[in-house]
């Protein structure tokens, strides 16, 4: 590019110069002339005039065709920064792997009692005879269906793997547990105190279990590289309502009394 200011001062002929000058001509700088009077009043106007005050300057001369090598037009792609809090979670997935495996080994726990009778558990005969007191039909598949499906649950939570699926299924099956454990106190006439006769461990790991529903396992898991493990949303949402709805319909299907009345 090739351009010059032009200093009016620099286009004043010499005093011997002969030449033309219609087309170097210098507007003078001093303020525009809006009207003649007096005996030019009927003269043809001044070319219009730039002042040094409150008007812009003329732009500096510029030769036609010249590119702008060192400028591009083009526009360009401007990436985002980095966001305040990207990739910072604290300690929140050491938390999550702490619940995920604190509730997956009580489940583990409870389900090798029922199944094989360890540390004082009933059993497979004594987990069938339970459900079918508490007034469950087809104990006899329900008692392999729930002793499978928590020991299941209790390993995928510890492992971090397909989490949504596992927590909604812990989820029915504590849904179920609680409302069948407000039945026997309703029976017994204990159901005003029902929160506070041991049965709160129960509806808290029920609580605990949906908490992992609605967050996720994190990142300190199989599923770390999932959507579900890092920013659950509505996904969470729904297996949150299938588990209470499947353990609600369990309920109903298999026992149908009325814990409350």
């Amino acid at each position: 590019m090739s351009a010059s200011l032009v200093d009016p001062e620099d286009d004043l002929p010499s005093v011997n110069y002969g030449g033309d000058f219609e087309t170097t001509a210098i507007p003078p700088y001093h303020a525009n002339t809006t009207a003649n009077s007096g005996p030019t009043a009927d003269a043809a106007p001044p070319p219009p005039a730039f002042g040094l005050f409150n008007e812009p300057e003329p732009l500096p001369y510029v030769q036609p065709g010249t590119r702008y090598d060192g400028f591009s037009a083009e526009p360009a792609a401007i990436e985002p920064g980095p966001q305040p809090g990207d990739g910072r979670r604290g300690t929140l997935d050491l938390g999550l792997l702490l619940l995920r495996v604190a509730v997956g080994v009580l489940f583990i726990a409870h389900g090798l009692q029922k199944a094989f009778g360890l540390w004082g558990g009933p059993g497979l005969g004594g987990w069938s005879a339970e459900l079918s007191d508490m007034g469950f039909r087809y104990a006899d598949i329900l008692t392999y269906v729930a002793t499978g499906g928590q020991i299941a649950a209790g390993v995928l939570l510890i492992l971090g793997l397909f989490t949504p699926v596992a927590a909604a299924g812990a989820l029915a099956y504590l849904v179920t547990g609680v409302l069948a454990e407000a039945m026997a106190a309703h029976e017994a006439a204990q159901l005003a105190s029902f929160l506070t006769d041991g049965h709160e461990y129960k509806v808290f790991l029920a609580v605990a279990v949906a908490a992992l529903v609605l967050t996720g396992p994190g990142r300190y898991g199989l599923d770390a590289g999932r959507g579900w493990a890092r920013r659950p949303f509505i996904g969470s949402f729904v297996a949150l309502v299938l588990g209470v709805g499947v353990g609600i319909a369990i309920w109903v299907l298999l026992n149908g009394g009325n814990p409350l009345g």
